[in-house]
């Protein structure tokens, strides 16, 4: 094949797979990338078996480079697997720490009146303090 065929078998390679993962509902992207991980496994094995046959030094330093890809696509392709994965588990809910000693009461919400313990009974700003009235 010339590389005019080879160029073109790539761009469509491309095109067809990007239309089909963009296809792809949220919650099977999980099964799809264990998928992928599965066949990048599979070409990390291809890369050391070539490695172990080369003869030639270049054809050695291709090879071993493409294992040291090859593990790093499929290292990042379980790390992002796990992240998805994450996303589905059910968390508790989370406790707040508490801050005070263990035998302290709870404080409660402020009363109504506005500051705790701060302004005129019944809430006002100004009244007589017992109804709120102004004076």
């Amino acid at each position: 094949m010339g590389p005019v065929t080879l160029l073109t078998v790539v761009v469509l390679a491309v095109f067809v797979g990007f239309e089909v993962v963009s296809k792809v509902t949220s919650k099977l992207h999980t099964p799809l990338m264990s998928g992928a991980n599965a066949i990048h496994g599979i070409i990390l094995v291809g890369a050391i078996i070539v490695a172990g046959q080369a003869g030639d030094p270049w054809v050695l330093g291709i090879a071993l480079l493409a294992v040291v890809l090859a593990t790093v696509n499929l290292v990042g392709g379980f790390v992002v697997t796990d992240r998805m994965l994450e996303m589905f588990s059910l968390h508790k809910p989370h406790k707040p720490a508490r801050t005070s000693a263990p035998n302290a009461p709870e404080t409660g919400p402020a009363p109504a009146g506005g500051a705790a313990g701060g302004g005129p009974p019944g809430g006002g700003s100004s009244g007589d303090g017992v109804t709120g009235e102004a004076r």
